[in-house]
């Protein structure tokens, strides 16, 4: 089992995930972040941490697309091991429905701690 984020972290991306993470497994895209599944080691300390509950165990249904999203973009994008700054509007996107097919970007990120 590994963990990996889902379209609740699209436009929200706050973070807190990052700094507890023992093996410093996530990539920052410009508005989401994604957990090399090759990398996490499941320890699920990084679930809990998460304001927007995206991150879930690749066991979860219909966790199979996340999952190679995930395997995708921690492939292209900067891994990063501490937290960032978190979207000033992050709050209003937490309830936001299709994050991912209307604002997800494949653009990396750029840690601006």
């Amino acid at each position: 089992m590994t963990y990996i984020v889902t379209e609740a972290c699209v436009k929200c991306k706050y973070m807190d995930c990052v700094e507890v993470c023992p093996v410093d497994c996530f990539y920052e895209g410009e508005n989401m972040l994604v957990i090399n599944p090759e990398e996490c080691i499941d320890c699920g300390v990084c679930e809990p941490e998460c304001p927007a509950e995206a991150i879930i165990p690749d066991t979860a249904q219909g966790s199979e697309k996340w999952v190679e999203i995930n395997r995708q973009y921690a492939g292209e994008w900067p891994n990063i091991a501490r937290k960032g700054v978190t979207p000033e509007d992050a709050d209003q996107w937490l309830t936001v429905k299709n994050k991912f097919q209307e604002h997800f970007s494949e653009k990396a990120g750029g840690n601006k701690s």
